[in-house]
């Protein structure tokens, strides 16, 4: 049952800031559309353009041989981290657009823009409206769940088929005997998991939250609907797992790696998680949203519980790049934003009952207004202070300087953006992190002189562009400092190893 709208008590008012929201938040996604997309984790945003990007060529007749096969290969080679949903979708555009990475960034924050539909529809069921447009305005303005709705990687997608299937599972939770939910929920959570696996905790996590808000475990297993969402929900991630991992053979990589048990022993791990809390919601959004469990109703409380208990076992198995990857808490956002709903319920009320006129309300609604104006006037901002678009020329113009050369490189991304701004391919030298990371996972790192020879023995030239990791790697910066300078330019130098 709904609960009394206090606040936004009228239609009116409340279509108003539904108007209101949706504008912000689908302007300042769409804001700075076409600069490169270098402004979040740019090595997992160039992996799947570089795999778009070689999608697209295949199709293509009359272009140049050496650049398709090259860009083909670039596709081929790359790692396959998840099934190529996004970037197949993102390749068939190109067809009418021409090759444009913005259109990545329209379809990311489409996904975002729809789970905002779906989400609204579940707050709504949770609280009041006053509470539901609260959960909506924090998963449309966060300042984190903004640039990250723009970004080039499945994840947007993922959260969004995660928060339909939680509005299907709970949909399904008030009349569990009736299908329609029961196969819509299965259908989008299969979906959820099949884009990229990680999506089984919170999938799992809100179905077991939904089914135990009106039921016993042992009376939702009796229930014929659960085995069919259980069904849809496992079986497309299953056949994807089984071909890549058996058949294709690809996968059996990707899955090491993830979880490794020194690390419950190192404060570092516990800081870095906190660390990217900090990031992706900041301590006081957070803070509150744990504290509303204790304002929201008991059936309820069992669900939302759920989602938070779904979050912390992903943490605890994914515990390397939870510490180290703030996107991997991305799905936190709508959890964050569900749980506040009943806290703002409480919230809205208290201040209700001091407005006791039109006039008062209506200057609260223009102070709301205002604050949620200048949250997206300072993402503006933000966005504005750094244009990416130059670094473009710059890759081209080392690609083409470095044309019939075998490459090394200390560059940004793994030679990303060399691949895909310059045409070219390196070898990548590691990054200061890479090393500590392959220290803690699999012993002691090799000697630095092996591993100079293993990376550069048969390279022409060594490119750098990343001088703060050069800095951090003191005796790769004298063994480089012994060869001498092929070319150098603003933002790049480059050393002949074959002099």
């Amino acid at each position: 049952m709904m609960k009394a709208d206090i606040f936004f008590n009228s239609r009116a008012a409340r279509i108003s800031a539904l108007i209101l929201l949706f504008t912000l938040g689908c302007a300042i996604r769409l804001y700075d559309l076409t600069d490169l997309p270098l402004d979040f984790h740019p090595t997992r945003q160039l992996l799947s353009a570089l795999k778009a990007r070689g999608m697209y060529w295949d199709t293509l007749t009359n272009v140049s041989t050496e650049q398709k096969t090259f860009a083909i290969q670039q596709w081929k080679i790359r790692a396959a981290i998840e099934p190529e949903v996004i970037e197949t979708l993102v390749a068939f555009t190109y067809r009418f657009t021409g090759e444009k990475l913005w259109i990545a960034r329209i379809y990311s924050a489409l996904f975002w823009m729809i789970g905002a539909i779906f989400l609204f529809l579940l707050a709504r069921k949770i609280a009041s409206a006053d509470g539901a447009l609260t959960a909506l305005a924090v998963y449309l303005l966060l300042p984190y769940g903004v640039i990250a709705s723009r970004s080039f990687q499945p994840d947007p997608l993922m959260v969004m088929l995660i928060v339909i299937f939680w509005w299907a599972v709970y949909q399904w939770s008030e009349e569990p005997s009736a299908y329609k939910f029961a196969l819509l929920a299965g259908l989008f959570g299969g979906l959820a998991i099949y884009v990229k696996f990680v999506a089984a905790f919170f999938v799992i996590a809100g179905g077991l939250g939904a089914a135990l808000r009106r039921m016993t475990l042992r009376e939702t297993l009796k229930q014929p609907t659960v085995y069919v969402m259980g069904a849809l929900g496992a079986l497309p991630a299953a056949a994807y797992a089984v071909y890549g991992v058996f058949i294709a053979g690809y996968l059996g990589q990707q899955f090491g790696g993830r979880f490794i048990p020194a690390l419950f022993l190192n404060p570092a791990y516990y800081l870095g998680w906190l660390g990217m809390l900090n990031i992706v919601s900041g301590g006081f959004v957070l803070t509150s949203a744990l504290l509303a469990f204790f304002f929201t109703d008991e059936k309820n409380k069992r669900f939302i519980l759920a989602l938070w208990l779904g979050y912390f076992a992903f943490g605890i198995y994914f515990n390397y790049h939870i510490s180290s990857h703030d996107y991997y808490s991305l799905p936190l956002i709508p959890i964050i934003a569900l749980a506040l709903a009943p806290l703002a319920d409480l919230l809205f009320a208290q201040l209700a009952a001091l407005l006791t006129t039109r006039a008062l309300r209506f200057f609260a609604f223009c102070i709301l207004l205002f604050g949620m104006s200048a949250q997206a006037w300072a993402l503006r901002a933000e966005m504005k202070a750094v244009d990416y678009r130059p670094q473009a020329q710059m890759w081209q113009t080392i690609g083409e300087i470095t044309k019939g050369y075998n490459l090394a490189g200390l560059t940004q991304d793994y030679g990303a953006r060399l691949a895909y701004w310059g045409w070219a391919s390196s070898s990548a030298w590691p990054t200061f992190g890479d090393l500590n990371y392959h220290q803690g996972l699999r012993g002691a790192q090799m000697d630095f002189e092996k591993q100079f020879a293993e990376v550069a023995a048969k390279k022409d030239l060594f490119i750098v562009t990343d001088f703060t990791e050069l800095s951090l790697q003191p005796l790769l910066k004298e063994r480089l400092e012994s060869f001498p300078i092929f070319a150098q330019g603003d933002g790049y130098l480059i050393y002949n190893l074959r002099p």
